[in-house]
């Protein structure tokens, strides 16, 4: 399975036990949703290895229990912490409306309320407390516009197409030389 064709889930955080279960601390909205995990994908050496799960339950708010197949000890498991969890980006839910994935709306055209260009979304910036949407212009400025509901109007999936309602002169800040 290649990086690209899947999803960050959530990352080993440490031992449960002494028969080799592990807990993972996930990265979701809905983690009661991955209490039926089969498999998943870990990231070894760079690459991606599936485990397969004996069980995967909910432990505590986002962190999961997990009961690898082949993970029968404490030092087995010991080896896996730290090792980051993906999962395939076709198993991710469909969101409708004016939710979306980070990475599905990248490339997608943003336009304010008027329908005027703002530009290409490039990315997404989730490192700081507040997320940004990462936006390039036709003269390759570097915009960004704060991923909040107030600001999306709609998300077009069909046309790849958000339109945002910045904060009056948030724009030019980025666009005035």
């Amino acid at each position: 399975m290649k990086k690209e064709n899947t999803y960050y889930l959530g990352k080993i955080v440490k031992k449960y036990g002494l028969k080799g279960e592990l807990l993972a601390k996930i990265d979701t909205d809905e983690p009661e949703s991955y209490n039926k995990l089969e498999s998943v994908f870990l990231e070894t050496r760079g690459k991606l290895v599936p485990f397969f799960l004996n069980k995967a339950s909910l432990h505590k708010s986002n962190t999961l229990r997990l009961d690898f197949e082949d993970v029968n000890n404490m030092e087995e498991a010991e080896a896996l912490i730290g090792k980051s969890i993906y999962l395939p980006l076709e198993d991710l839910p469909q969101l409708d409306g004016n939710k979306f994935y980070y990475h599905e709306i990248k490339g997608y055209e943003a336009v304010d309320k008027n329908k005027e260009p703002i530009g290409i979304i490039t990315g997404i910036n989730d490192q700081a407390p507040q997320a940004f949407f990462i936006i390039k212009d036709k003269q390759d400025n570097e915009i960004l516009i704060p991923v909040a509901d107030q600001f999306i109007v709609n998300v077009d999936r069909e046309n790849k197409k958000i339109v945002l309602d910045p904060p009056e002169g948030l724009i030019d800040i980025y666009t005035k030389k």
